[in-house]
């Protein structure tokens, strides 16, 4: 088939689909004498695998995987799909941690005068030298007494129990100061529940694309090889 051909099942344009092959997503086309490209069914596979594969891990690393798939390196593609899943799980995991803490914040929320730095480590079965370590790294923020001693008000308290559940979950610091600057943003803890939620609607959506990729890249993988 033609490059328009190819082009028009996917809404794209001819140059478009010359710059995919130029990139390795789609096998190197047949030439005819003049020097025009040809493409065969087996084209039009990688090519909607690709597209397929873009919603779920993104154009870069759909690119990574179409480039394995179509250099014969199929081991490497399918690692690069595996990795895309371990990333979602990761995703998950942190929406359930933050769910989950957030149900046992409200269960016992601290209402009471601004806590001092060794309290609260005791509260939360830390060294006072974590918390410091925590503030450093930007997840927390007291302010400070007229002797410049730390003080702990009521969210610095919510937010200090959050990244122990986190951290104990094994979250990375650059993952929960995300996390807590959503949450900062929001006074409104049913907006929180709300913003959670989305997130994980748009994590099953993810998971839906990855699987709608995957059956697509299977497709191209079970489609013969040209003869040579």
């Amino acid at each position: 088939m033609r490059p328009i051909d190819l082009a028009r099942r996917h809404g794209l344009s001819t140059q478009a689909v010359r710059n995919y092959e130029d990139a390795g997503v789609l096998p190197l086309a047949a030439r005819t004498a003049s020097g025009y490209r040809v493409y065969s069914e087996r084209h039009a596979l990688a090519l909607a695998a690709f597209v397929a594969l873009v919603p779920g891990h993104g154009h870069a690393h759909a690119t990574a995987i179409m480039v394995a798939a179509t250099t014969g390196r199929v081991d490497d593609a399918l690692d690069l799909v595996d990795r895309g899943h371990a990333g979602l799980v990761a995703a998950r995991a942190i929406v359930d941690s933050v769910e989950t803490t957030l149900r046992d914040i409200t269960v016992q929320p601290w209402t009471g005068p601004p806590v001092p730095i060794g309290p609260l480590a005791h509260q939360l079965g830390l060294r006072p030298a974590t918390l410091r370590r925590w503030e450093a790294d930007g997840l927390l923020g007291p302010r400070r007494d007229r002797q410049g001693h730390r003080l702990y008000a009521a969210e610095d308290v919510r937010d200090a129990h959050l990244v122990g559940q986190l951290r104990r979950a094994g979250h990375l610091i650059a993952d929960i100061r995300l996390l807590l600057d959503e949450l900062r943003d929001t006074s409104d803890p049913a907006q929180v529940t709300r913003a959670l939620a989305d997130r994980r609607r748009a994590l099953n959506a993810r998971s839906r694309a990855m699987l709608a990729g995957s059956a697509a890249l299977d497709r191209y993988l079970d489609a013969p090889a040209p003869a040579r």
